[in-house]
């Protein structure tokens, strides 16, 4: 019998809703389940719980609104294994990476939790006599979480935890491609005794359920993970309102490999970076640039390790490096763009096709050479087990086409010599450089983009603060 789901509003579940959305094995196509298609009268009820709740729980302690994330970790940690082996199944992650995401979404609530006692204001000095300024930083009210189907749940932590921990209340719309984990982790929630309005769970399309939330009146805050495409329009409904927004929106990030590095270890961290999750991570090395007189060497190395990746379905095997990607339309995407390098003069090293697996979204992992900086396969976002290499003759011409693109989330570089990695650090314009490692943030970090790779940013201190407005006040005494 096919599991069916129910919002989550007001701190219960609601009745079934009169239209739904499949869920199915990207591995497989299996249906898995049935989620709500829902529609606006939803997300009006979503709301007005979120609104209705929201001043009681500013109201409490900060250190008492961190107790019910914690409550809410120790759930996750108490069911984190079938946790895994629902994101397996929906989303196609490989088993390791999806017992890693669930358990670093406990912790992150933990460490959400632990700013109850770090939430800051400043004393500002006065023109005046006997007068004190005082800046303190409040919760913006009811916030809209959306969610992207590549890492779901620990998206949900990424918006809820700091938005509830500074006093906000919250409405989480997940991926309709991967929902079922965002429904257990309500059911979770409802056994604790999170008071009611404070995180409700509304499922359906962006184009009706997302578009009604982040058109929403009552809604003061917008945090969306997803596509540049997505996120542009999430601006320009959310203007209508002057509603505040939170994008991570996609990347095209570089890797860059000077004739110094340490080539056993740039290939491992480039590889890791690229197969984790199949690719389909917004801060995946998506090109690669490496210095003339090692490019050989370097393709050797990493041809060697795309060859020896392990994929297939994740759900029966769990010694895989990769699962399938999606869906179709993500399928169809990676092979037209390997099949337009291939037309613009690229040659492909290994791969370069689907996979014949009889069954699911299975894309073989492909390294590219010849790839030049015009190519589409050098400027878009493949999202998929693709990697592309240009050889450069110096670190300037490294850095100068990897500024030159529309994105700036992640980049990386690989040397030995100290001044080469602090130059890249100096001119690359991208919200962050990995040097000598593996494209993966950290949580006490600040997971930010420039240009068209979003706005505000995640993560730390400076992601916590993108959930409060600032309140100042002049105290003037006699």
């Amino acid at each position: 019998m096919t599991t069916e789901y129910t919002n989550y509003i007001d701190g219960a579940f609601t009745a079934r809703s009169a239209a739904t959305l499949e869920v199915t094995n990207p591995a497989t196509g299996a249906l898995l389940a049935l989620v709500p298609d829902s529609d606006a009268t939803a997300v009006d009820a979503a709301v007005a719980a979120a609104k209705r709740a929201q001043p009681a729980w500013e109201k409490l302690p900060a250190i008492q609104r961190a107790g019910y994330l914690r409550a809410i970790a120790a759930k996750l940690r108490e069911h984190r294994t079938e946790l895994a082996r629902i994101i397996v199944r929906e989303q196609g992650k490989v088993q390791g990476l999806a017992q890693v995401e669930v358990d670093f979404t406990a912790d992150y609530m933990d460490y959400m939790a632990e700013w109850a006692r770090r939430l800051e204001g400043e004393v500002l000095t006065s023109d005046r006599p006997n007068e004190s300024i005082f800046l303190l930083r409040k919760p913006v009210g009811v916030v809209a979480g959306i969610l992207p189907w590549n890492f779901p749940f620990f998206l949900i932590a990424r918006k809820l935890a700091p938005a509830l921990v500074t006093g906000n209340t919250i409405v989480i719309k997940p991926s309709e491609e991967t929902p079922i984990n965002a429904y257990e982790f309500a059911r979770l929630v409802a056994e604790t005794d999170l008071p009611a309005g404070v995180f409700n769970l509304v499922g359906g399309r962006g184009a009706i359920a997302g578009d009604a939330l982040v058109s929403h009146p009552d809604v003061n805050l917008i945090t969306f993970t997803g596509s540049v495409a997505t996120g542009s329009r999430i601006m320009q409904t959310a203007g209508k309102n002057l509603t505040r927004v939170n994008l991570e929106l996609g990347g095209k990030a570089p890797a860059i490999v000077l004739a110094d590095a340490d080539l056993d270890l740039a290939a491992k961290a480039i590889y890791d970076s690229r197969v984790i999750n199949t690719g389909q991570v917004c801060n995946c090395a998506e090109r690669v640039y490496v210095e003339r007189s090692v490019h050989d060497a370097f393709v050797e190395r990493l041809t060697a390790l795309f060859k020896a990746t392990r994929y297939g379905d994740p759900s029966v095997d769990a010694d895989l490096h990769m699962g399938p990607l999606v869906n179709q339309i993500g399928l169809d995407k990676v092979e037209a763009m390997v099949e337009q390098a291939k037309r613009d003069g690229a040659t492909v090293v290994t791969g370069g096709k689907r996979a014949d697996l009889g069954q699911g979204f299975h894309y073989e992992p492909t390294l590219i050479t010849g790839a030049r900086a015009e190519m589409d396969i050098m400027r878009k976002e493949i999202f998929g087990p693709v990697l592309p290499i240009q050889a450069v003759d110096s670190l300037d011409e490294a850095i100068a086409l990897a500024n030159d693109s529309d994105y700036g989330l992640t980049s990386s570089i690989f040397t030995r010599n100290i001044n080469s990695a602090m130059k890249a650090v100096r001119e690359l314009r991208f919200g962050e450089t990995y040097i000598n490692r593996e494209h993966f943030e950290a949580m006490q970090g600040f997971h930010a983009g420039r240009k068209k790779s979003g706005i505000g940013g995640a993560d730390g201190k400076h992601g916590l603060y993108e959930f409060t407005e600032t309140h100042v006040v002049y105290l003037q005494t006699p």
